[in-house]
């Protein structure tokens, strides 16, 4: 082979992979774009933004406390973190979305059947874990902890601290509700069956109040708001996995289409080879 030869397939051979970075670069530059457009739309409500998201604790709070500042910058640089958190949050549906177009190309027929409504459940549940957590726990645990403080101690909250601790919360259950599709994904991809959860349930259920011990305050309301719906969430995982072994064997007619195997295609050009290889015989 020549050196030209050489330079007319290199440029060839890498395209493939020189187009995928392209398509790479450009949707995480629209996944940027995205956070920054809701990020300038925030910005000026940014106070706002901090006085809701501190509800929670202001609102058991005795009269003579308050939330502080204990840092110089920390008025403006805490909303200006908090306005730039909630932006990741609020685009994420696109961003989720500009990963599964990337990937859903490379997927089988029925894997992009089963890939879209996983992505849209999981940020349903992580939405819906941010609003318990949001809505239930903390009015519950920022009662509980600012009801046991010793008497005499005022309890004043730094902002930047507050702003850490629920932030953990909120990516704690968030996290806690994707247990269904963790479930799911592992039993889609033949890790373990649902009759194999179900048989480790007793050591789920000590798991997960662990877990809860060390994501949480340490107060037993906390531990149980998050353990108990993890619990739960577990079960759900385990019905809905049942239901798609049952209708698995539907799914898989369907894809006839499917790229080849590598063992198939080299069973496939060895049958080729052996038929060329008779009809030369014959003739």
């Amino acid at each position: 082979m020549t050196p030209s030869d050489n330079q007319d397939e290199t440029p060839d051979s890498e395209q493939p992979f020189v187009s995928h970075l392209i398509e790479l670069r450009d949707r995480v530059l629209r996944m940027v774009l995205a956070v920054l457009v809701v990020f300038l739309a925030l910005m000026p409500f940014a106070n706002r933004l901090f006085t809701l998201l501190s509800g929670p604790l202001t609102r058991v709070l005795p009269e003579d406390s308050s939330l502080i500042a204990i840092e110089v910058a920390a008025p403006f640089l805490i909303p200006f973190k908090l306005a730039l958190v909630a932006s990741i949050f609020i685009a994420m549906p696109y961003i989720l979305y500009q990963v599964w177009a990337f990937v859903a190309p490379g997927l089988y027929r029925h894997e992009q059947r089963l890939a879209f409504p996983l992505v849209v459940s999981s940020t349903v549940l992580f939405y819906a874990g941010a609003a318990f957590a949001y809505f239930v726990v903390f009015p519950l645990v920022f009662a509980f902890l600012t009801g046991v403080a010793p008497e005499g101690v005022s309890v004043m909250t730094d902002i930047g601290k507050y702003l850490d601790f629920v932030l953990t919360l909120f990516f704690a259950f968030g996290v806690a509700f994707e247990i269904p599709v963790a479930t799911f994904v592992l039993v889609w991809i033949g890790v373990t069956t649902p009759e194999a959860l179900a048989a480790k349930r007793p050591y789920v259920i000590v798991g997960v109040f662990v877990i809860g011990m060390l994501l949480t305050p340490p107060d037993v309301i906390s531990q149980t708001l998050l353990a108990v719906p993890m619990w739960v969430l577990f079960e759900l995982g385990i019905v809905f996995s049942r239901r798609f072994l049952r209708n698995r064997p539907h799914a898989a007619d369907e894809d006839e289409q499917s790229p080849m195997t590598d063992a198939e295609m080299d069973a496939e050009l060895d049958r080729i080879e052996r038929e060329e290889r008779a009809s030369r015989q014959g003739k």
